[in-house]
């Protein structure tokens, strides 16, 4: 006779944890409302909340669990994990960049304030013609540094259950053989071929298509986009 599977509310937080984290893709997914069930025993942990994660991981099941603990109690990321400015994963940069701004808007789920933020770094990273012009050229994007462009993608994937990122728009694209007219309305940028109106018409929220964040200027064609998707940051990690 086969042992029969506890209940996930009447295992210990510790277990759960483990068994979730273990757990494949989909099914970590139908198992997010259980955690925020028992959000004031992830609280009880303490300290420890986070050892099963590393900070250098791109684990987007540790960063819905630092959203989910931040929204019950906004000082527990301080208090116990050693985070005064709240910015929990590493974030490297090849030329000094502070990417603890973006972490804690995304911590907050306050996506367009991130998406501003990735936007002004990326022109930052691509020169101070880039800064001045207000928009990046397609031919400078291979002035970013590939340390920065996968520090702002891992950021929004680990921040958005995996549904946001960089590398997210690219699996998209290649799912529509490279066909950017198929990948916008796919990620919610044109609808009936007209491109969605920034900022309001976008959907600044965890309830956006996959690949709709961090936005994109269109509006100059696909040069741009193409040359970003196929920075070598983001081939490594596709």
């Amino acid at each position: 006779m086969t042992e029969e599977k506890s209940h996930p509310n009447k295992e210990s937080i510790e277990e759960f944890l483990e068994s979730f984290i273990m757990a494949s893709e989909r099914k970590r997914l139908g198992l997010l409302n259980v955690l925020e069930e028992r959000v004031e025993d992830l609280l009880s942990l303490g300290p420890s909340l986070m050892s099963s994660f590393e900070p250098g991981s791109c684990d987007w099941a540790a960063g819905f669990i630092l959203q989910l603990i931040h929204k019950t109690d906004d000082n527990f990321i301080k208090k116990n994990l050693n985070c005064e400015d709240l910015s929990w994963f590493n974030a490297s940069s090849e030329v000094g960049f502070d990417y603890s701004p973006l972490q804690q808007y995304l911590l907050n789920e306050s996506y367009e304030d991130a998406d501003r933020f990735t936007s002004s770094k990326l022109r930052e990273l691509a020169g101070e013609k880039a800064v001045k012009r207000g928009y990046v050229y397609f031919s400078e994007v291979e002035l970013i540094p590939t340390i920065d462009l996968s520090t702002l993608d891992k950021l929004w994937i680990l921040y958005s259950r995996g549904k946001f990122g960089f590398t997210v728009q690219a699996k998209i694209l290649d799912s529509v053989g490279g066909r950017y007219d198929k990948l916008w309305p796919r990620i919610g940028w044109k609808k009936d071929g007209v491109w969605t109106r920034y900022p309001k018409a976008f959907n600044w929220s965890i309830e956006a298509p996959n690949g709709h964040m961090p936005l994109v200027n269109q509006l100059r064609g696909v040069r741009l986009m193409d040359a970003l998707l196929n920075h070598q940051a983001l081939k490594d990690q596709t």
